[in-house]
């Protein structure tokens, strides 16, 4: 079984202004490094009039790839900053980039330090930080007469709801954390008193709400 680990939800950006500088934090899930080059690119090219375009990511659950540039910036003063956040909130496979047009005030590298920071830290939180967690996806099939009686269980349960179909019967699919899969099927037979149909369909990481 593999551990769980975090990552981003989607796609997502926010930005500010310091000192007349403007700062625009991107950041986005990447699977390899080619992605993460990819998206960098995209801002690049999105804003080829900036001052500049920083940058740090993440490939691997355990963070094995690390990459960052100042892209110009003074030494140690937007790349490293931001790949600092990264390893702060734990994010693996995602690239964060950080466009910033020159207001005409000086930060000097306190100043720069601490934009660069705020810039990883509004683009992570727009995007939104999630927990990949090794989970199954079950099919299941109840009749009419116990279907409300498992709807209303289920919305107290650790799952997923997918898909419910109302044919004969009905069939819905249940996203569940393999560690919770036990007690959940366990559950459901007893409310159910044996009378639903559980198939274990696929096991994958999925995000969940952390």
């Amino acid at each position: 079984m593999n551990s769980s680990y975090l990552t981003l939800r989607s796609p997502g950006s926010d930005e500010f202004v310091i000192n007349k500088s403007r700062f625009i934090g991107y950041a986005s899930p990447v699977e390899t490094e080619e992605e993460a080059l990819s998206f960098l690119q995209k801002i690049r090219t999105k804003h080829r009039d900036a001052s500049h375009n920083c940058y740090a990511y993440t490939i691997g659950k355990n963070m094995g790839i690390m990459r960052y540039s100042d892209d110009g910036e003074p030494s140690g003063t937007a790349g490293l900053p931001m790949m600092e956040v990264i390893k702060r909130e734990a994010v693996c496979n995602c690239c964060v980039v950080v466009t910033r047009y020159f207001g005409g005030v000086l930060l000097g590298a306190g100043g720069l330090l601490r934009a660069y920071t705020q810039g990883a830290s509004v683009a992570l939180k727009a995007s939104g930080i999630v927990e990949m967690v090794p989970s199954v996806s079950v099919l299941c099939e109840v009749s009419y007469s116990l279907w409300d009686r498992v709807q209303h269980r289920l919305q107290s349960m650790p799952v997923q709801i997918v898909n419910p179909e109302f044919t004969t019967a009905v069939s819905f699919s249940l996203l569940i954390r393999e560690k919770d899969l036990e007690a959940v099927s366990a559950d459901l037979v007893s409310i159910t008193e044996s009378r639903i149909t559980m198939l274990e369909d696929s096991h994958t990481d999925m995000a969940w709400d952390i």
